[in-house]
């Protein structure tokens, strides 16, 4: 178990370093160094993820920086579709599954080259302009709520969809998904958009380790050990993570995604 705790603690570090989306590496790492299946890891990752979004969300919630209303809305049709990604996620085969998680890997590592030049964010994406006028979830002046609108409610509920569906089928928060929607589809902060995507990611993950859980499909001594060194690592990363220079930072997961995904590749053809 010390190779997991140490696995667990270097992702934790990634994640405190590269925002939630850094979670994303917890898959397939667990799959490469524990030799069991996208499916079998994929609780665990989920757990892991969960924990630190649940962090996250929980402070940025004492700040009143999440939109609680817009997360709960996109968490509830997440957990929805979570159920739908894990039984898909059964019948599949594993080097299929494999061969997709290294296409989010790909989209990931795209979106941190991307959002590299920004120094100002600790996520993976770039931010958003902040003067759209035109996207469909836009704030109350007076309030900083949403005006809800039918167009604004579709906007959410398609974004908790896919990421709720991604959650179950292969054990990932969905940040890579939420985070670029809400940056599309409202006109939040990018501090906002960070923490109200952790709170949908954090709703979501809840429900999805339930249901591998009582489905069978979780693996205790392992899922325990590494989300804890995880957890523990991402507390530690964040007394470090403002003194790292950021778009170094976001080129280095970049690169690092690349690479996984070309072993993930590799292994699944």
């Amino acid at each position: 178990m010390m190779g997991t705790a140490a696995l667990g603690l270097l992702v934790g570090l990634v994640m405190a370093l590269t925002g939630a989306g850094g979670g994303v590496l917890a898959v397939p790492l667990l799959v490469f160094t524990t030799g069991l299946t996208v499916q079998q890891v994929s609780p665990i990752g989920l757990l892991a993820v969960g924990l630190a979004a649940t962090l996250g969300a929980a402070l940025g919630l004492r700040a009143g920086e999440v939109r609680y209303k817009a997360a709960m809305l996109m968490g509830f049709v997440g957990l929805l579709l979570s159920p739908l990604g894990f039984w898909v996620a059964q019948q599949v085969d594993t080097r299929i599954l494999g061969l997709a998680f290294s296409v989010v890997l790909l989209w990931v590592a795209y979106n941190a080259f991307r959002g590299s030049a920004n120094t100002d964010m600790n996520v993976i994406d770039a931010p958003p302009s902040n003067k759209k006028s035109d996207c469909p979830c836009i704030r109350n002046p007076a309030t900083g709520r949403f005006i809800w609108t039918i167009p604004c409610a579709r906007a959410l509920i398609f974004s908790g969809a896919v990421a709720g569906f991604l959650s179950g089928l292969l054990g990932v928060g969905g940040g890579f998904i939420l985070v670029p929607a809400l940056q599309r589809f409202t006109d939040l902060t990018v501090q906002s958009i960070t923490v109200t995507s952790l709170a949908v990611i954090a709703i979501v993950s809840t429900f999805g380790v339930l249901n591998s859980v009582s489905a069978g499909a979780f693996n205790y001594e392992i899922g325990i050990t590494f989300s804890a060194s995880a957890l523990a690592g991402m507390l530690g990363g964040r007394l470090i993570s403002n003194k790292m220079p950021s778009a170094h930072l976001k080129k280095a997961f970049g690169v690092m995604c690349l690479v996984v995904s070309a072993l993930m590749v590799f292994k699944n053809i």
